[in-house]
C-alpha cells in the first residue's frame, strides 16, 4: 500500500505482480516542468562528459536514416520517404540504449568502456529490450501501411515524380488535407509509442523486469504526469523535425543528446 508520506509526495506505487508479472514493485514519482528541463541538461552534461559514445550510437543511426531514404529514392518509393523517415524515430530508444548505459555509469561513477557499453545492451534486459524492440518495429509497419493506404485515397495510383509531388501537397486543397489526415495519424501512432517507450527502454537496461512491465509502467508514467510528458514529447518530435529539415546532419548529436536525457528523465520518474 501506498504510504501517508508517498501520498504526499504525490508518487504512486505499482505493483506488477498484480497483472501476473514476476517483477519488484516500482513508484511513480510525479514531475513536473522542471523536471523535464533538469533531465535535458542532464543529459547535455553527459554528452559532453562522454561524447564518444553518444556520437557513435548518433552516426550510426544517421547512416540507417541516409540508407532508408537513398533506398527509396531509388525505387521510386519517394512518397513514402517521409512517414518514414519520420517513424523511423519510433526506433530511436534502441539505437540510444548504450546512451543509457553511459549516463547510468557516469552517474554511479563507473569506468567507461566499449565492451562494458556494448555488452550492456545484451546482458542489462537485452531480450526484453529486443520486444520492445519487436512492437515499436510493429508500430512503424502500421505507419508505413497508413501512409501508403492515405497516398492511393489521395492521389490514386498514378506515382507523380518528387517535385509534382511537393507541388500538390503545397499548392491544392488535396495535397493540403493529404499533409494534415498523414501528419495526425502518424501522431497518434507515435504518441502511442512514445507512451510505451517513455522510460521502459532505461528501465529494462537498469533493472530486471519483463518488457510488458516496462511497457505498463512507461505508459503510467505518461498518464499519470500528462503535462511535463506531453512537452516532452513535443520537444522530441520538434528536434527530429529539426534533424529531418537539415538532412539529418544535426542527428548525431540530436539522438545521444535525447537519449541521455531520457536516463534522467526515467531516473526521475522511477524512483
Amino acid at each position: 500500500m501506498t504510504t501517508a508520506s508517498e501520498q504526499s509526495q504525490g508518487v504512486e506505487q505499482i505493483d506488477p505482480a498484480t497483472s501476473g508479472l514476476n517483477a519488484a514493485k516500482l513508484t511513480i514519482r510525479r514531475l513536473t516542468q522542471e523536471d523535464i528541463s533538469a533531465a535535458l541538461a542532464g543529459g547535455w552534461r553527459d554528452l559532453k562528459a562522454a561524447p564518444l559514445y553518444g556520437l557513435f550510437f548518433g552516426l550510426i543511426y544517421t547512416l540507417g536514416g541516409w540508407a532508408i531514404a537513398a533506398l527509396l529514392m531509388a525505387t521510386s518509393l519517394h512518397y513514402v520517404v517521409y512517414p518514414l523517415i519520420t517513424g523511423f524515430a519510433l526506433v530511436a530508444p534502441f539505437i540510444a540504449a548504450g546512451c543509457y548505459e553511459v549516463s547510468r555509469r557516469l552517474e554511479r561513477r563507473l569506468p567507461l568502456s566499449w565492451s562494458a557499453v556494448l555488452g550492456s545492451i545484451f546482458s542489462s534486459g537485452g531480450r526484453e529490450l529486443g520486444w520492445l524492440a519487436l512492437v515499436s518495429t510493429f508500430a512503424l509497419i502500421i505507419w508505413f501501411d497508413f501512409a501508403v493506404f492515405l497516398f492511393l485515397m489521395f492521389f490514386g495510383l498514378k506515382v507523380p515524380t518528387l517535385m509534382e509531388l511537393v507541388t500538390l501537397a503545397t499548392t491544392t486543397p488535396e495535397g493540403a488535407l493529404f499533409l494534415v489526415a498523414g501528419n495526425l495519424t502518424g501522431a497518434v501512432i507515435a504518441f502511442f509509442i512514445f507512451s510505451i517507450t517513455a522510460v521502459s527502454a532505461p528501465l529494462l537496461m537498469d533493472r530486471d523486469v519483463d518488457f510488458v512491465t516496462a511497457m505498463i509502467t512507461s505508459f503510467k508514467a505518461v498518464y499519470d504526469n500528462p503535462q511535463p510528458m506531453i512537452s516532452w514529447a513535443v520537444m522530441i518530435g520538434f528536434l527530429l523535425l529539426v534533424c529531418i529539415a537539415t538532412g539529418l546532419l544535426l542527428l548525431p548529436v540530436i539522438l545521444p543528446l535525447l537519449g541521455h536525457a531520457t536516463w534522467h528523465l526515467y531516473r526521475r520518474a522511477i524512483a
